[in-house]
């Protein structure tokens, strides 16, 4: 095997995907901004105890795990930020009010989430810290979408779900932590025949409840449906009820629900929201409530949010053109030096062509030559 074979899933990104990364990394940050989010790094690797307190054993298994050499403890290189972000918001800012926080980095996992899936996603997010009221989930989701159109996703469908039905349910089911774990996975692969195994010395109304959850997927009348079909818990009323209200505030998209859906990181608490496009093989982006996610570094407080990997986002957003440069040649001439500075001072790209080699560049389009006319260096059209 050749030395410079790269690790599965682990890829070098070359200078048309690098330029377009980073552009529409810029405009998410500058959209969250506009909305007056406040930015933060956190570490790419932490203490392990820290770095996964709270969040399941799906992280663990995602993240990759070495030993300190300077401490002997165990770290562990991140594969989701936002337990780092609650972090944050709870110990270093400690705010009483509402915090709006936003990041942008590499996450490492120790398997990709999809079949062509890298290992390192770059991943973006913005997180609202505070406020428990709807008006937030509303923000994040509108948020979310106007990230999606800064980017220029030309379609998108915003599906949404709520984790209380699913729980509430199965709080009433009263089965294994095992059982309860294969009982999401056949809800999410919509198994009708295995939910009725695993559920069969449930209850037969939650039974019943729990393979009718399997249908309940669609458009707007699957919320009337799910009223019909489920148990009238206050949980599982208060959830319909959001689920709709939210809907209702969702302009140029297509909505769609699936109750059953659970896919995704196990701390959401509340409503949840997937966005899909065309040609993405999974979601772009997804987010919801997760109030609990602060309580184990001792301060619950109300939070929702979203991430997106801005790789993957590059797949399907519309490409933008190149910028335009400025073709130069090199010199020691001092009026020419002073043209070019004088022209990248004011945001031009200028490329010196270096003695005896044109620049071979896929990235610039140089339409535009600088020339001595007359004793002085203009700009002509190339």
């Amino acid at each position: 095997m050749s030395a410079w074979v790269l690790p599965d899933h682990i890829a070098d990104v070359l200078p048309s995907e690098a330029r377009r990364i980073e552009e529409i990394r810029r405009k998410l940050l500058d959209m969250a901004r506009c909305y007056g989010y406040e930015l933060v790094m956190p570490p790419l690797l932490e203490h392990l105890e820290s770095l996964l307190t709270g969040t399941g054993e799906s992280l663990d298994l995602q993240t990759f795990k070495l030993v300190d050499q300077i401490s002997g403890r165990m770290l562990g290189m991140r594969a989701d930020s936002t337990p780092q972000v609650a972090r944050i918001d709870a110990h270093l800012l400690n705010r009483q009010g509402v915090a709006r926080l936003c990041y942008c980095g590499p996450v490492l996992h120790t398997r990709p989430a999809a079949p062509h899936a890298t290992r390192e996603p770059l991943q973006l997010g913005a997180e609202i810290y505070g406020h428990r009221g709807l008006e937030a989930d509303l923000e994040i989701l509108t948020l979310a979408m106007d990230c999606l159109r800064a980017a220029r996703v030309p379609a998108f469908t915003v599906d949404l779900a709520d984790v209380r039905i699913v729980n509430s349910l199965l709080g009433l089911a009263a089965l294994s932590t095992q059982e309860t774990a294969e009982v999401q996975l056949a809800l999410a692969a919509k198994d009708v025949t295995a939910i009725a195994g695993l559920t069969r010395k449930a209850d037969a109304a939650v039974r019943t409840a729990l393979q009718e959850l399997t249908r309940c997927y669609g458009d707007v009348q699957v919320l009337s449906h799910a009223r019909q079909v489920l148990p009238d818990l206050p949980a599982i009323g208060q959830a319909l009820d959001e689920l709709q209200w939210l809907a209702g505030h969702i302009e140029d998209a297509q909505v769609s629900f699936d109750l059953a859906d659970l896919r995704g990181y196990a701390y959401y608490s509340g409503a949840r929201f997937a966005v899909y496009a065309p040609g993405a093989p999974d979601a772009l982006l997804r987010g919801g409530r997760y109030d609990a996610v602060g309580s184990v570094f001792g301060r619950e407080r109300p939070a929702v949010g979203f991430s997106l990997d801005v790789k993957s986002l590059v797949q399907v957003a519309q490409a933008s053109s190149l910028r335009s440069a400025v073709r130069a040649p090199w010199g020691e001439d001092k009026a020419l030096r002073a043209a070019i500075a004088q022209l990248r001072s004011a945001g031009e790209t200028v490329v010196c062509v270096l003695p005896g080699h044109e620049s071979e560049i896929d990235e610039f389009h140089c339409d535009r030559a600088l020339v001595a006319q007359g004793g002085d260096w203009v700009l002509v059209p190339v």
